[in-house]
């Protein structure tokens, strides 16, 4: 059984589930439903600022957007690497159209952009789309520095 984490949306906890558990996740605290699709938390600004600070495991964000062709030839491959690697990291998404000041204060200038978060820190970041074992070499290579200092 591999966890993941996300944050509720509606008080910010952050709180561990199983994403092959039917039902959907609930808030611990409040009783709310996340917002998560698979092993993928769906954040806004506050939800990114918790997830990415209270994690203990690295964060890797895909910001996107509906409009974007690139984007969406790449979220499967996301979903398919939060399936595969979850319990080692947190995949989250967010819509960079919803959450523009985010965007903005993360300097996101192309989408997809993907940033990995570890204990609040920035540790890596890649603008475009990858294919799948891309991705997971990057992401990899990407926490095992962070692993390293845990």
């Amino acid at each position: 059984m591999h966890h993941t984490y996300s944050p509720c949306p509606s008080c910010s906890a952050i709180n561990r589930y199983d994403p092959a558990r039917k039902g959907g996740p609930v808030c611990a605290r409040c009783k709310k439903r996340l917002q998560v699709d698979g092993a993928v938390s769906l954040l806004d600004g506050a939800g990114l600022a918790a997830l990415k600070t209270s994690s203990p495991l690295p964060v890797v964000v895909d910001f996107w957007a509906d409009w974007c062709g690139p984007c969406k030839m790449f979220a499967p491959t996301f979903s398919e690497a939060a399936a595969k690697m979850a319990g080692e990291v947190v995949f989250a998404k967010l819509d960079t159209e919803q959450h523009q000041a985010t965007a903005a204060e993360l300097g996101i200038q192309s989408i997809p952009t993907l940033i990995v978060f570890h204990r609040g820190r920035q540790v890596a970041r890649f603008s475009g789309a990858m294919h799948l074992a891309q991705f997971v070499g990057w992401l990899r290579s990407s926490i095992q520095p962070a692993a390293t200092s845990l």
